[in-house]
């Protein structure tokens, strides 16, 4: 059974009566190129486990089951449950558990999982991401700093844009700079409406995030670091004198002498900070905070 025939997707879809979620953003690929590159791009091994976000009904899941030693997917949906029981039923490396990705500890599954010797090899984390809560999924795998070396997701390509923006563009944001302190970002590739069934409204692409295994910079406070990220974007047509003292609440006075200790121009706006700079001004306010609790 080729689950990637739009074919075969509807058959499944009239057998379970299956609407899929608007409010889950399912959006099943059906595109086998897309799947190709995909698979590829996350750079899976036969020794290798896999942790997919969103099986959905397996189109994904069985391709990635083919290269890597183990997979687990996690579906908050328990409609597909028993979809998944069907169309997975001839791989006994995969292990479809009914979670919230939000709310499930990958670093205990990831550790069970290489004890009872289903992998020895990498970890990679795979995923058509639900476009509601593409950033929130993002930042809690990096924040949690699961243990896995590659990230490789498809997302609403005006995300994937700002993910890899750099300083002076106008999409440039907060979730730039917070990705790429974490990690290298590298396109795989755009995938057209076309390639869905249901046909989202939006285009998509996949990024690959690799973890860095030496940080650019390494901040003394990652808390500090993101609330300066954050505040600073909060109003992004604000200086950063104005829109730090607004929004992290700190005092004009403090954030000026900060600013000014990192060699940085309180009249500039967020959007022109590299990922090292946003780190001199965070480990700046850091330091002040430790000098005043002495």
């Amino acid at each position: 059974m080729d689950l990637s025939l739009p074919g075969t997707v509807r058959a499944i879809r009239e057998k379970y009566g299956l609407q899929p979620s608007k409010g889950l953003g399912q959006n099943f690929i059906t595109d086998r190129s897309v799947l190709e590159r995909i698979v590829e791009g996350a750079g899976i091994g036969g020794e290798d486990m896999v942790i997919e976000i969103g099986p959905g009904i397996g189109v994904l899941t069985v391709e990635l089951a083919e290269k890597a030693a183990f997979v687990t997917a996690v579906e908050i949906d328990t409609r597909l449950l028993p979809v998944l029981e069907e169309t997975l039923a001839e791989y006994d490396n995969i292990h479809v558990l009914n979670g919230d990705i939000l709310k499930t500890d990958l670093g205990k599954i990831i550790e069970e999982s290489r004890q009872e010797g289903r992998f020895t090899g990498k970890v990679h984390i795979v995923g058509n991401l639900p476009y509601y809560i593409t950033t929130p999924i993002i930042m809690k795998l990096l924040e949690d700093q699961v243990p896995t070396d590659s990230i490789t997701v498809m997302m609403q390509k005006e995300v994937a844009d700002r993910i890899s923006s750099g300083p002076g563009s106008r999409i440039y944001g907060a979730i730039s700079v917070a990705v790429q302190y974490y990690c290298s970002v590298t396109k795989i590739t755009d995938v057209p409406k076309e390639a869905f069934v249901p046909r989202p409204k939006v285009e998509s692409t996949v990024l690959r995030l690799e973890p860095l295994k030496e940080k650019q910079i390494e901040v003394r406070d990652r808390k500090m670091f993101l609330r300066c990220v954050k505040a600073g974007f909060a109003q992004r047509r604000k200086t950063l004198l104005n829109s730090l003292a607004s929004a992290a609440g700190i005092d004009k006075d403090t954030v000026r002498k900060t600013l000014e200790a990192a060699g940085i121009d309180p009249g500039r706006r967020a959007e022109t900070l590299t990922v090292e700079e946003f780190g001199k001004i965070a480990d700046g306010f850091t330091d002040g905070q430790d000098n005043g609790n002495r």
